[in-house]
């Protein structure tokens, strides 16, 4: 992993995911408490998960997109294999996993509310800047890949393009 692709992880999901829940538990929240042992289990499962998952896609962002997550080094190849078999944005869906797992753990609307506002942000940005970038990056490709695999949603067959 090169220092670009450690820059951008240090400076966009470690903020999604650490810096502005912690802010908002710290400086807004009502206290520290913990949900019963099952939601704590179930927001630490989906944590994982969605840790997993974003770091496997930011590893085939390097490995075979040859780039990173971020605007400044962007992969310069399409990736949709792995998870972008399934969905378009499976990285993001990895960090809003966690997000909510957070929220779970720490019984905190706070923190649900930003997973509420980080979704909906990422979701105007990627419908009306990213997709639009993709397009004029990669072409027709891009435009195939996003007629048959969804923004969301995950398909339940990979998808081979």
């Amino acid at each position: 992993m090169n220092l670009a692709c450690l820059r951008a992880i240090m400076l966009l999901p470690f903020n999604a995911v650490v810096t502005i829940p912690a802010i908002l538990f710290i400086f807004f929240g009502s206290g520290y408490r913990l949900a019963t042992p099952a939601t704590v289990a179930a927001g630490a499962v989906l944590f994982m998960a969605g840790f997993a998952l974003a770091a496997w896609t930011i590893y085939l962002f390097s490995t075979i997109g040859k780039g990173t997550l971020a605007p400044w080094n962007p992969t310069k190849k399409l990736v949709v294999s792995g998870p972008y078999a399934h969905v378009r944005n499976p990285m993001l869906s990895g960090v809003l996993m966690m997000i909510l797992g957070e929220s779970a753990i720490l019984l905190s609307w706070e923190i649900f509310a930003w997973f509420a506002l980080f979704f909906a942000i990422n979701t105007v940005y990627f419908m009306y800047c990213e997709e639009k970038g993709l397009k004029k990056r990669f072409g027709d490709e891009y435009s195939i890949y996003k007629k048959n695999v969804p923004r969301w949603i995950p398909r339940i067959r990979p998808w081979k393009g």
